[in-house]
């Protein structure tokens, strides 16, 4: 018998296969009663996460679609640079920062080779092969099961190896900002990564595209008062900059 969640989830994943399915289907399927499917059922649909029909469910593509990070380097590239940009102005002499695996924080990657003495830590390839020539950058990557989609360690190798530093300040990327549903990424075990490396951080700073806004992926990793910090492109709009200064977290529109 599965736990509630692994239902919830293996659930979600039946859809994407196969699309859509009846209630009666899901609960012969999960070997639960047609009453539970349909409180899932409901439950995930407020969550974003599919949508219902009369005596079932189809899948949302976006909720658990995931683009390899290479598709999505060149998606609104001037606006990730320009975040990038801001994000290394944060940065200072001695700080030990931990880079998330994401287009834009590998941007910021090739922002901070103009610094002499910081350390980095990582779970990105792509941000691991941008760095490995900078001599005066220390570079440390964390182990655990790569995921191609994002070139990205994951699992739980990566969050004990996690469990053993701390750093200054996390530059997390995300799929999906929502004031509701909070901050969001296609795959449940990276999410999980990405929750530790928000446990371990003096300052944790979520770098976002304004395309990113409203969007909801299957997998949260953190509710919005659990950052500090976002810097965000100027296709933001002003409700949601003053929606997220009420929750208390610092905002900076990256400059153009």
């Amino acid at each position: 018998m599965l736990f509630e969640e692994e239902r919830k989830s293996q659930l979600v994943q039946y859809l994407e296969r196969n699309q859509r399915a009846s209630v009666q289907e899901l609960s012969e399927n999960f070997e639960v009663s047609e009453s539970t499917i349909r409180r899932d059922l409901k439950e995930l649909e407020e969550a974003k996460l599919l949508k219902r029909t009369h005596g079932g469910a189809v899948a949302l593509q976006s909720a658990g679609f995931e683009p390899s990070i290479l598709d999505k380097e060149d998606v609104l590239r001037p606006e990730k640079e320009r975040i990038a940009r801001e994000a290394a102005r944060r940065i200072r002499e001695g700080d030990t920062i931990l880079l998330d695996s994401g287009t834009t924080t590998l941007h910021l990657a090739r922002e901070i080779k103009q610094f002499n003495s910081i350390r980095v830590i990582t779970n990105s390839m792509l941000v691991l092969n941008e760095l490995k020539d900078s001599r005066n950058i220390e570079v440390t990557l964390l182990g655990g099961i790569l995921r191609p989609e994002t070139q990205a360690f994951v699992g739980p190798m990566t969050e004990q190896s996690l469990e053993m530093i701390r750093v200054d300040k996390a530059f997390i990327a995300t799929n999906g900002i929502d004031l509701k549903q909070g901050i969001t990424t296609p795959n449940l075990v990276e999410a999980a990564t990405k929750r530790k490396m928000i446990q371990i951080a003096g300052e944790v700073i979520l770098l976002t595209d304004h395309s990113k806004i409203g969007k909801v992926a299957y997998a949260k990793f953190a509710d919005i008062p659990d950052i500090h910090h976002c810097i965000i492109d100027q296709g933001v709009r002003t409700d949601f900059v003053n929606e997220l200064k009420k929750l208390e977290v610092d905002v900076t529109l990256a400059s153009e």
